[in-house]
């Protein structure tokens, strides 16, 4: 009897339309000319914006048709003329733009928004669970769209590249944010780092990640002395292994914490959340123990904080004082740089886009390119996100076997 090989099984089974689950058959490419809508941010101190002139040029240049929203631009310091030079159609009209087949934000659509929206949209924002309401869930399912978000989208090496980038910048701008606030004009006249003869500045670091990580290298390299505590023994380790920063670290101990805090002159919070919550490791009474005038960067404010004092703050309204120290809680500390955050999605998401062309479609998209799936958390109306099914009493099912079935 002949063995038939693996490939001449697709073959047969594809002639006769009968693959299995695992590989249903791909939809056929057509050439169609996909339109893009970029709408203004809404949501206060919100100043970035997904696509800059260069990306705008480039993607114009392979068939697609882009639309922008007036001045959407222009926080991040990008003008409607250079937009409209890249080769994009200038709206003051956001209605307009919801007839796109692509929404890029940077913030998910507010419920006035998502009223503009068509059925079918395929949308680019963050997700931002802590901030998340029912009722933006529920209408973007209604408008049967799929919904990508940020921070969960993968690459194909399993790297999270939105947030690894957002996370390089909160790092390094979380101390030169704090550098600012040592100064004679916000502090008590300190200089980051230090000069000959002079101590450097104390800088205390919770959290070896990405954040932790880019904070540590930047105060080095401002000359500080800097300390870094996780309770991953796998963080620190890379640290000092990977990264060559032969910095004092150690695992959070409350009495070597609270110790090391009275001398810090800052502090820069970037813990990882657990279970949609940041530890909160540094206590009231820590903070009360602290320097006059010390700088409290609490980056992971989004997911509820590292410090008892912390409470959500503005770009508009950054910093208070709590027990004589100052405190920094701006969730969306990347956008107090917009147009390198602005570089940092365009460098991203142009990519995608492309990929996404010469699919021809939504489900060629996520078979040649798997790993796309996991930043979907709406597929065609449907939730494809457990977590977010959970914290709303929604149900949800899993994407891949919504594409096994070829829905």
């Amino acid at each position: 009897m002949q063995r038939i090989k693996k490939d001449d099984f697709f073959q047969i089974s594809e002639e006769g339309g009968v693959l299995p689950l695992e590989m249903p058959l791909k939809s056929q490419k057509k050439d169609q000319e996909l339109t893009i809508g970029i709408p203004r941010e809404s949501i206060m101190d919100e100043k970035r914006i997904p696509l800059t002139p260069q990306g705008v040029k480039m993607l114009a240049a392979n068939g697609f048709k882009i639309m922008i929203e007036q001045n959407a631009g222009h926080s991040s310091h990008f003008s409607d003329r250079e937009y409209s030079e890249a080769g994009a159609f200038i709206t003051p009209e956001k209605a307009e733009l919801y007839k796109a087949d692509m929404i890029l934000k940077i913030a998910l659509p507010t419920e006035e928004e998502i009223g503009f929206i068509k059925q079918g949209t395929i949308i680019f924002s963050s997700l931002n669970i802590p901030n998340l309401h029912q009722q933006q869930l529920t209408g973007l399912m209604q408008k049967q769209v799929t919904a990508f978000a940020y921070e969960n989208i993968q690459d194909s090496g399993g790297i999270l590249p939105f947030m690894q980038s957002m996370s390089e910048i909160a790092g390094k701008a979380a101390v030169l944010i704090a550098s600012d606030y040592l100064t004679i004009f916000k502090g008590e006249g300190i200089l980051m780092g230090g000069i000959t003869g002079v101590p450097p500045t104390e800088v205390v670091i919770l959290g070896a990640g990405t954040v932790g990580l880019y904070a540590a290298r930047t105060a080095l390299a401002l000359g500080a002395d800097v300390k870094v505590f996780d309770n991953s023994l796998q963080k620190l380790r890379r640290l000092n292994l990977i990264h060559n920063l032969n910095i004092y670290n150690s695992v959070i101990h409350t009495d070597l914490l609270t110790k090391v805090l009275k001398t810090a002159d800052v502090v820069i919070g970037a813990l990882h959340p657990q279970n949609g919550r940041t530890p909160c490791v540094v206590s009231e009474d820590m903070v009360m123990q602290m320097k006059e005038n010390a700088v409290i960067i609490d980056v992971s404010i989004d997911h509820g904080g590292c410090f008892e004092t912390s409470e959500v703050t503005t770009l508009s309204n950054p910093v208070y004082l709590k027990h004589g120290v100052i405190h920094y809680c701006v969730p969306n500390i990347s956008s107090a740089v917009p147009q390198t955050a602005s570089n940092a999605f365009n460098n991203i998401l142009v990519p995608m886009l492309l990929q996404f062309q010469r699919c021809g479609s939504l489900l060629n998209y996520f078979w040649d390119y798997p790993y796309t799936r996991h930043g979907v958390f709406i597929y065609k109306g449907i939730l494809t996100n457990r977590f977010i099914g959970t914290k709303f009493n929604l149900q949800s099912k899993a994407i891949d076997l919504l594409l096994a079935s070829n829905l």
